[in-house]
């Protein structure tokens, strides 16, 4: 008689691992996947809004992005003007993207920066409305030009210039509704974008 194997009972800790190899599927590259095997408690990276508050002289904003760049800080959108001519201050607004153990590294970091008075993720404080302000240079002729002028309708984007040949648009709301407009703009023509980048508030009082 020949030898009997003895089989694991169903739900062995290596069932899953001996699936997933038969499948060819590799740890964490399929969240679609019925066989998702990441791991739950990996870090996840996540996008952070902060505002910064510092005192508006020579070299502030040089010294915030030398801390970006310095560690290898991701910024992914960044706006500075005087918010306060009296007491000389501006606000940094930055849109940053890292695990949560690196945003809180930002932060910390952040306010170790002597004009920097006070820093604020308002991501994380509750509520907050997030707007940018861009324009498009759209050439086109013929039903293009039509179907842009439709389009910037629909987005109430206006129009602030206007030639022949093409059209300059100018459009304010979340980052989103920016990205989507020009998504659409890209076949009718989109020859140029500037982007002011984010400027965000936290709601209510």
């Amino acid at each position: 008689m020949p030898p009997v194997t003895e089989t694991p009972p169903p739900g062995h800790k290596d069932d899953a691992t001996d699936m997933a190899a038969a499948l060819n599927i590799q740890k964490g590259t399929s969240k679609l996947s019925a066989y998702d095997l990441r791991d739950p408690n990996a870090d996840t990276v996540e996008r952070h809004t902060l505002a910064v508050i510092v005192d508006n002289e020579p070299g502030v904003l040089a010294r915030v992005i030398g801390l970006f760049s310095g560690r290898g800080y991701n910024i992914d959108s960044l706006t500075v003007a005087e918010v306060d001519h009296t007491g000389h201050t501006s606000r940094i607004t930055i849109v940053t993207t890292g695990t949560p153990a690196v945003i809180e590294q930002i932060k910390a970091q952040l306010g170790r920066i002597v004009p920097v008075h006070e820093v604020h993720d308002l991501t994380v404080e509750g509520p907050s409305v997030e707007r940018e302000l861009a324009l498009f240079k759209v050439h086109g002729a013929g039903e293009k030009r039509v179907e842009a002028l439709r389009l910037a309708d629909i987005f109430r984007a206006n129009v602030v210039d206007s030639t022949l040949e093409s059209f300059v648009f100018e459009i304010t709301g979340t980052p989103q509704k920016v990205d989507a407009f020009a998504e659409l703009m890209r076949p009718l023509g989109l020859k140029e974008m500037a982007r002011t980048g984010i400027a965000a508030l936290s709601r209510g009082a």
